[in-house]
């Protein structure tokens, strides 16, 4: 019997891969000789330089670069097993992780360090670049980026803007004269799992905003902001981005890097997939068992176990799904491709206790599974 494991990360507590390896140590203590494929994933956010260098054969690399708050911060990035693409998450620069809850202030928070991080691929030879924006800390429409490779922003007498969200509300011209040229040579694949215009009530300031410590009063002001700068942007740039779906990842990440980079913006999971070449993988598997820290009606909308559901469904195979919870509209991911969905916790238990027993819950939970899988298939090909 062959079984891939397709896994993300459980956030903040589990990696992929230590997620990956906690299901095959389940898998065989129900099938022991089932060849077990572990291919951990992700969809842009935590995670994804680790699942792709895995994958691919690729190395780690670090650099230090500015974080979130001006602070100096030590980043890991990859190079993947091809030798000519990096991967970079902005999350390792730029990310709500490196800022204490209590400092959290999309004001101030500049995506700076991870226009560090493309720099630094750019100094490697690296031409080929794949930046996930998931779990940014930043609200500055990418400015603090485009500004480490060469970019200014200038208010209404000429001066540098400071860092951050709200000062792009003085926002008066943009200068691209010493922007980065070896961009122009190179090919930018931003993973990316929401569909966000920049500005609005569906924007990066009103959606994301209050989970970085906005207030309602603030989010208006960062949204205004942000309106501003998207105007100087297309007067700049001759583009049109601010309503593009992805726009408003990222604190308007999205938006700044379609502005001021040749920068695609692609399905976060699909680009994982495709590099790992997952198709192959799961062409023949006998099941997929593909997982989450928390599956809910956002999980729909294309994040990784949906990703991974819909690749295996072109060859027919039963994808299930094991999550360290289970929330509202959790049910709808059966409706794209996944047969069944499991809370890998066997007994009321608080989060701060799934989040410390999470292999072993995960391990004991994808071997309850075999069990039922095993029963299904059986009876499917009886």
């Amino acid at each position: 019997m062959r079984i891939v494991v397709a896994p993300d990360s459980y956030k903040g507590s589990v990696s992929a891969l230590e997620v990956a390896n906690a299901m095959a140590r389940g898998i065989r203590k129900v099938i022991p000789d089932a060849e077990v494929c572990k291919v951990p994933i992700a969809d842009g956010g935590e995670g994804t330089v680790e699942a792709l260098v895995a994958a691919t054969g690729g190395r780690l690399e670090t650099s230090e670069v500015t974080g979130p708050l001006g602070e100096r911060v030590r980043a890991q990035w990859g190079i993947l097993g091809d030798g000519r693409t990096a991967v970079i998450e902005m999350a390792a620069a730029s990310g709500l992780p490196l800022v204490p809850p209590d400092r959290r202030d999309p004001r101030l928070a500049t995506t700076l360090g991870t226009g560090e991080l493309i720099r630094a691929a750019l100094d490697a030879g690296l031409r080929r670049i794949i930046i996930g924006i998931g779990g940014s800390a930043t609200n500055d429409g990418g400015v603090g980026m485009a500004r480490a490779l060469g970019a200014h922003f200038l208010d209404a007498r000429g001066d540098e803007l400071a860092e951050g969200g709200a000062a792009l509300a003085r926002l008066a011209k943009i200068d691209l004269s010493g922007l980065d040229r070896r961009l122009q040579e190179a090919e930018l694949i931003v993973a990316c799992d929401v569909d966000n215009p920049l500005c609005g009530p569906r924007g990066a300031s009103a959606v994301f905003g209050p989970q970085k410590g906005a207030t309602p009063a603030l989010v208006a002001q960062l949204d205004a902001a942000l309106a501003r700068f998207a105007e100087c942007a297309r007067q700049a740039t001759g583009r049109d981005v601010a309503d593009a779906a992805g726009a408003g990842a990222a604190g308007g990440l999205g938006a700044g890097l379609m502005f001021f980079t040749p920068a695609q913006l692609r399905p976060g999971v699909e680009i994982v997939l495709g590099a790992v070449g997952f198709a192959e993988l799961a062409r023949g598997a006998d099941f997929v068992i593909t997982g989450e820290g928390r599956t809910d009606f956002q999980t729909a909308y294309g994040k990784a176990p949906v990703g991974v559901a819909k690749a295996a469904k072109q060859f027919g195979v039963p994808v299930f799904c094991l999550s360290g919870g289970l929330g509202d509209g959790a049910d709808d991911v059966l409706a794209q491709g996944i047969d069944a969905v499991m809370s890998i916790c066997s007994r009321p238990m608080s989060l701060e206790e799934c989040m410390q027993e999470g292999p072993a819950l995960i391990e004991a939970a994808a071997a309850r599974l075999c069990r039922i899988a095993r029963a299904f298939i059986g009876a499917a090909r009886a």
